[in-house]
């Protein structure tokens, strides 16, 4: 009798394991993947290294496989640690919240990366950027009207990414704004979201259902 209730307890546990792995697998599974020229991946068809690296993000803060990730997915040790860093630079950088938003969308203007810039217009205005602020970036000028903290930050993404060299004045204000650490932050964050740009243009990632690119070509000198 005490052997036949271990056997029953042992096969409840098993159909409840099985059930929680197939619950996992099937929430997997539904990963909405898209893409252009790099066809959307299915959790079927990955290898052991695709699976671990989509469950890695899976179970972060981000919960979700849009943007770079199935691009990422055909290299995923490099998409692993890439995508890592990206949660520390976005969600855990000793930069505001604000300004690293800010940096974001001056580093998706600056690429013209369509799907990026749509996010992070909103988190940055969700952050307490002003719409002012964001429509000039949105079109490629300098915001007539910046906080000083924000000035310390358009200036030095704007340097960094276009005469690819800081200078001293700028240099010395961000770091009195932002710590020595925080202006490593602050390079960190612009790096990877231009890794994440060159990402999503070389794939021509689709723009989401119902949703327009809203950023137009900036003039060639």
């Amino acid at each position: 009798m005490r052997q036949g209730l271990q056997v029953c307890v042992f096969v409840l546990l098993s159909g409840f394991a099985i059930g929680q792995d197939s619950g996992q697998n099937s929430q997997a599974r539904d990963l909405k993947l898209a893409g252009d020229r790099f066809k959307p991946l299915t959790y079927d068809t990955m290898t052991p290294e695709q699976r671990k690296m989509t469950d890695d993000v899976l179970s972060g803060e981000r919960g979700s496989m849009a943007g770079p990730y199935n691009v990422l997915l055909r290299s995923p040790e490099m998409g692993d640690l890439a995508q890592k860093f990206g949660a520390y630079t976005r969600f855990h950088s000793t930069v505001p919240k604000r300004l690293n938003e800010f940096a974001i969308i001056i580093t998706a203007r600056y690429w013209t990366s369509q799907f990026e810039w749509l996010p992070h217009k909103r988190a940055a205005l969700q952050a307490g950027l002003r719409p002012e602020v964001v429509d000039a970036v949105a079109i490629g000028k300098r915001p007539a009207s910046m906080w000083m903290d924000e000035e310390a930050v358009y200036d030095f993404c704007t340097e960094l990414l276009t005469r690819k060299q800081v200078s001293d004045e700028t240099f010395e204000a961000a770091a009195e704004l932002l710590g020595e650490r925080g202006v490593v932050d602050l390079i960190g964050v612009i790096g990877y979201y231009q890794l994440v740009s060159m990402l999503l243009n070389t794939d021509r990632y689709p723009m989401p259902n119902g949703m327009a690119a809203e950023l137009k070509p900036l003039p060639t000198n």
